[in-house]
Parts: structure tokens; C-alpha cells; sequence
């Protein structure tokens, strides 16, 4: 690893899991320790096994390309190379920690890895740098990580209290911060109806401009009080934690994490080969809402009604693999708890042709 076909540097360029744009120890800024076993960090890729199942078809021939679109900790991309020996996997992360860690844990698969800092959107930029016009299976497992989540300095958790940050990409400038302090009413309005899905989104908005001209809002503890004092109180008592929703619109915001999807998911599609498979983890709705209508426009018959025989060129490309959304089993539930609100969504590339 370390260089691209053209002979410029991308994400790790060392065994060590150095970037070139980040300096620190990999692993102990999150809380995580890092060993030559770097698998033992207590995350547990959420249903693994079906994800597995569901790739194995596609990945079956003699040089397989599968793309990791969200590294992460690289669970599911160390099971992918160790039941496919001739795999070559191309991991796409916006943390950096991600890359540094994922680093260390395939090290024993580094011949077989590309390993990229960047956003899932900049896929098709992603597989033309690494000389990979198509490839044979994507895997998207959305949503935030667990370092994320578990760190409290990131700022994604109403459960810590930790500066408003919220970035996965540290590199960015926008942070969660910058949006309740700077965005105005009819903004945070609608990032809060339409990412957090949050009905007294008008509430919420009114009380954080009302708060933030007295000192802005710096601290998750601050912002998750300013929440719940403008839901009200009946609806407090049910549905868990009320800041939820805001910290779900905020970091959706802060990363762009639906047209992330939204450019990205139909990128993976179009570089599949034929009987190349796509699968989507998603975490919430509106991912799991993108997902299936994305999948969906693939594998429908767009001939007009009414003709006696469908067109070839209006014939489906795609074919689902899942009825539904899949959910996790009571075994994965019991294994890892935070599967709960994981919708699977999968499918297979049946047609290739000229307008491909």
C-alpha cells in the first residue's frame, strides 16, 4: 500500500497507520487500545454474517474488488478479506481515525487493501485513482461509529458533555457549533424536520436562538437542556431521550451524510459488473427511506404502459436481494445491542449493456 497507479500518495503510506494528515498514536485519542490484534477493540460488526452471505456470490471469482464505502473500524472488510483469499478491497473513510485504525487491524491483508481518507461521495473519484473501472460487490454501513459515539469529545452523544463538534472528518470546518449559533430560524427549522424528523421542530429552533443571544451554545449538556425545555412535558415522558432527534438533524447536517448517500449509493451501482452485489446497512428512516428508492429505480421495468412486449433498453439492471428491509435477528440483538435499529437492504446487477 501507500501510493496510487499514477504514483501519488493516498491515506496511509506506512504500517504504522500514520496519515501524513493527522499526528498522533492511533488508538489512544479515542480510548481505544491498539495491539497487533487490533480486532480487539469490543466493536461488533453489525450482522456480519448475512452481510457475508449476501456478498460470497459476487466475490466467488478469480480477482474480486469489493468497495468498504464506510471503513469504520474495518470489522466487516477483515471478514470480507479473510473468507475471500484473492479479494482486493478499497476502504473509503472521512476520519481519519477510521484510516489509522483500519490500517493496523488489516495490516495482514495490506497487499490486498486500499485504504482512503474521503467522503463516500467522492467514490467514482475513489475507483478512478485506483484504476478500477468496475468492481464486484459494495458494502455501505451507514450512520455513525462507535468511537464516535463512545467519545465524548467528539460530540455526537447527548449522554457526554463535550463541545458541539459532531464531525466524522476532524479536517472540516463545519461543526455542530457553527450551525445553532450561525444558521437562522428557518434553517435550523427545516434541518430539524427534515433530517431529525422532529414535530416540535419550530419549538426547538425558537429556544436556541432565544439562548444563544444570551452566549452561544458551546457544550452538548447545554444544547440537550435547551431541547428538552421546548418539548413539552407530556411528550417528554415517552420516546426516550428528546434531544435525540436534534443531535440526529445536527450531525446529518454537519457531514452531509444523506447526499453523501445519495451520490454515492448509485455510483457503487453503476460500477458494478454483472452479478456484482450492493449492500446497505442504514440506522435511521430517512437513510433506510434513500436507500430502498434508490434500489428500487434500479429494479423496475420503465417500459410505457401498455406495450405488448417490454424494450430491452427499458428493462431493470437490477434485482433486489431482500424482501424488505431486512432487520437483525434476536441472536445478533443479544450479541450486539446496538444493532437494534439496523435495516438491511441489498441488491444484484443482472444486466449490463450498451447505455451502462
Amino acid at each position: 500500500m501507500g501510493t496510487w497507479p499514477d504514483g501519488t500518495g493516498w491515506g496511509p503510506s506506512r504500517t504504522d497507520g500514520s496519515t501524513g494528515r493527522v499526528n498522533r498514536e492511533p488508538g489512544r485519542e479515542r480510548g481505544l487500545e491498539m495491539d497487533d490484534d487490533a480486532g480487539k477493540s469490543g466493536h461488533v460488526p453489525v450482522m456480519l454474517e448475512r452481510v457475508l452471505e449476501l456478498l460470497a456470490p459476487a466475490l466467488a471469482g478469480d480477482a474480486p474488488v469489493v468497495v468498504d464505502a464506510n471503513l469504520g473500524l474495518g470489522g466487516h472488510s477483515e471478514a470480507l478479506l479473510a473468507a475471500h483469499p484473492a479479494l482486493h478491497l478499497i476502504g473509503i473513510d472521512r476520519d481519519p481515525f477510521a484510516i489509522e485504525f483500519s490500517t493496523r487491524r488489516l495490516a495482514p491483508y495490506a497487499e490486498r487493501t486500499t485504504l482512503v481518507h474521503a467522503s463516500s461521495d467522492e467514490l467514482e473519484e475513489v475507483l478512478a485513482r485506483a484504476g478500477r473501472e468496475t468492481i464486484d460487490g459494495a458494502l455501505f454501513d451507514l450512520g455513525v461509529s462507535s468511537p464516535q459515539l463512545d467519545e465524548g469529545e467528539r460530540g455526537f452523544a447527548y449522554s457526554y458533555d463535550a463541545p458541539l463538534d459532531m464531525r466524522m472528518d476532524t479536517d472540516q470546518e463545519l461543526t455542530a457549533e457553527v450551525v445553532v449559533n450561525t444558521y437562522s430560524a428557518a434553517q435550523l427549522v427545516r434541518i430539524l424536520r427534515d433530517y431529525g424528523e422532529e414535530r416540535f421542530a419550530p419549538r426547538v429552533a425558537s429556544l436556541i436562538i432565544k439562548e444563544r443571544a444570551k452566549d452561544p451554545i458551546t457544550s452538548t449538556k447545554r444544547l440537550a437542556d435547551i431541547v428538552r425545555q421546548a418539548i413539552p412535558a407530556a411528550t417528554r415522558r415517552t420516546g426516550g431521550n428528546p434531544a435525540k432527534r436534534t443531535f440526529q438533524a445536527l450531525r446529518i447536517e454537519v457531514n452531509a451524510e444523506l447526499s453523501a448517500l445519495e451520490a454515492a449509493l448509485p455510483a457503487a451501482l453503476d460500477a458494478l459488473a454483472l452479478g456484482g452485489r450492493a449492500v446497505v446497512l442504514s440506522y435511521h428512516s430517512l437513510e433506510d427511506r434513500l436507500t430502498k428508492q434508490i434500489l428500487t429505480a434500479r429494479t423496475k421495468d420503465t417500459s410505457p404502459p401498455g406495450l405488448p412486449v417490454p424494450l430491452p433498453a427499458h428493462q431493470p439492471r437490477f434485482r433486489l436481494l431482500t424482501r424488505g428491509a431486512e432487520l437483525p435477528s434476536e441472536e445478533e440483538l443479544a450479541r450486539n445491542p446496538r444493532a437494534a435499529s439496523a435495516r438491511m437492504r441489498a441488491a444484484e446487477r443482472i444486466r449490463v449493456d450498451d447505455q451502462d
